[in-house]
This record gives C-alpha cells, structure tokens and sequence, in this order.
C-alpha cells in the first residue's frame, strides 16, 4: 500500500541560501503552489530590500502570502498558522501541494510546535520603549530587561533590538516576563506540516554565506534600494516603530537617512552597506540556531556543489517522482 503524499512541504534556511532558486526548480517538476513564510513579503511597495519574487517568478508558479498587506499593519505569527491552515487544504483541494518557502523562522516553529497565548502588540508601549532606547541605548534596556525577566535576557544578545523591545511590551503590559508565556511545547498534533518534511539548507562554511549575503546587498544598492526607501519615507506615515520598517536593511536605511538629513552621500551610503550586511548576518546567526531546534528537519549543505540536485532528491522522497 503507498503512502500518501505530505498535503505540505517546506524549504527553509538562512537568508541568502538559495531557497528562492530551489523552490523554483521544485515547481517546474511537481504541481505545487508556493506559501511564503517570510514576514517581510507580506508587504506591498518593499521589493528591493526583500528580494521578492520577480514578476516572471510569481507568474510561472502560483505564491501565496506575499504583497497581503500596507506597511501600516502588523502580520503575526498567529495570523501566519491561521492563513497557511487554510492555504494548505485550498491547495490540496486543487490536486496540488503546499510548499512552504522562507526564512522567517518564529513562523515555521509556530506552524509546527504550536503558539502560547501571548499579550497582543500595544503600539504606545513599543513607542515608549523604542523613546527610551534612542535616549540610553538598547544595552541599557537589554539590563533592565535582565531585572525582570532574567531568563529572557540571559538568551538575547544586548544588540537585539527587536526581541529585547518585545520582551519589555509584554512585560509592561502584563506584568509578567516573557519566559511565563513560553510553555515549551515540542510539537503540535494538528500541524499541517510534519518536521519530518521540512527541508533545511544550512551553510558547512559559514564565509560562503556571508559572501552570499554580501553579493545580495549590493545587487539592492544597485538595484534602488535607496530609492525605495525614500518613496517609503515620502508616504510621511511610516516609522521604524512599525514591524514593516524594522526589517533587516530598511531599519538601517531610514535611521542613517535620519540621521544624514534625508539623503545619502558616498559616505554614508559606504556606511549603510556595512551596516546593512553586518545585520543581515546577524539574522542568519539567528536563523540558524532556530533551525537547529528543529532536529526533525532534513539537513541539505547549500554551500554543496550538488545542494539543488539533494533538494530535488529530498522533495522526490516526499512527494514521488514528477508527474
């Protein structure tokens, strides 16, 4: 008796790994429809500083999840589980598979453990907190997080940002620390996607990826990444407050264009590119330590010769031989 195919895979991986061109080369052999999991693409107008899909590339093969929102709202993990549940049984129901693509891991990990039932984002807290940072420092902020909430802070870098805030808004608006939501589950039984069927390309060298990520970020200069931040900024309703502005390389934009009066000269444009880079890697550091809480996943060396031919033979394993 055969088994049945998986109603979904995934492809995951650090920025700049080749998820992109692998999920290509999976399309153009089996019926599948791509879900994005990456928390920057649901948003429209950010195209350069996300390497979103070409206009070619979405048109080849159906993509879900991308261009959904304004930068004005928020997309969270909670919203992800809901709409790739429902996208996965869409897509099934078509004869098809989901193939689930990106890099945005507390999605993945959400998807496949399950979600504590955190305090919602309150936009007034974070501004307070994002105020007291500019005028100490997020070191300082980071050790007083460690005051209260000791377990959280002992796991975070005194440089992240991002988590750091989020850890002080629960904080401040619940009164607990963010450990006490976090339950610790280790899988969840109504996921649609099985561990087991989730493809991870990881780097053996580590200097291969960074010269990857290098590569990429100034194909964005070249390409108007600039220039698509400043149309942002036009808008006059956008701020690094938002999720939307707080993605790797437009964060770094729009500060360094505050700080420089709206423009950047050689100089600082030199600048943005180490900036940008040096957090870059630093969110595939972070991509890859979630992955390796993953231990289920099939491990895939994107730095390999053969990386797309191992993919292809993975994904064959799962879903048979090309129809």
């Amino acid at each position: 008796m055969s088994i049945p195919s998986p109603t979904c895979i995934a492809l995951a991986g650090p920025t700049a790994s080749g998820k992109s061109a692998a999920s290509m080369a999976i399309a153009q052999r089996w019926p599948v429809e791509i879900v994005s999991v990456d928390s920057a693409l649901v948003y429209r107008g950010m195209d350069i500083g996300t390497a979103k899909p070409t206009p070619a590339e979405l048109a080849q093969v159906p993509h879900h999840l991308i261009d959904i929102l304004d930068p004005l709202q928020s997309y969270s993990a909670a919203d992800f589980v809901r709409d790739t549940t429902r996208l996965v049984g869409e897509i099934h129901q078509r004869g098809r598979t989901a193939l689930l693509v990106g890099g945005t891991m507390l999605y993945f990990k959400a998807l496949l453990v399950g979600l504590d039932d955190m305090p919602v984002a309150d936009a007034l807290v974070r501004d307070r907190i994002d105020a007291r940072a500019r005028l100490l420092g997020w070191p300082a902020l980071h050790s007083e997080l460690a005051r209260v909430d000791p377990v959280t802070a002992a796991r975070l870098p005194s440089t992240d940002a991002q988590r750091i805030q989020r850890a002080l808004e629960v904080f401040e608006v619940s009164g607990r620390p963010l450990a006490s939501f976090q339950t610790g589950r280790t899988s969840n039984p109504d996921s649609p996607l099985a561990s087991s069927h989730l493809i991870s390309l990881e780097p053996l060298d580590r200097a291969w990826l960074h010269a990857r990520i290098a590569q990429r970020f100034d194909a964005m200069l070249a390409g108007g990444f600039v220039d698509e931040v400043l149309r942002l900024r036009a808008r006059g309703d956008l701020s690094t407050a938002l999720p939307s502005m707080r993605c790797v390389g437009y964060r770094q934009a729009w500060e360094l264009l505050d700080a420089h009066g709206g423009t950047l000269a050689p100089a600082p444009m030199a600048e943005l590119r180490e900036l940008g880079i040096a957090a870059t890697r630093q969110l595939a550091k972070r991509q890859l330590t979630w992955l390796r809480s993953m231990p289920q996943r099939r491990v895939i060396a994107c730095d390999a010769p053969d990386a797309l031919a191992r993919v292809l033979e993975s994904v064959h394993s799962l879903l048979g031989a090309p129809p």
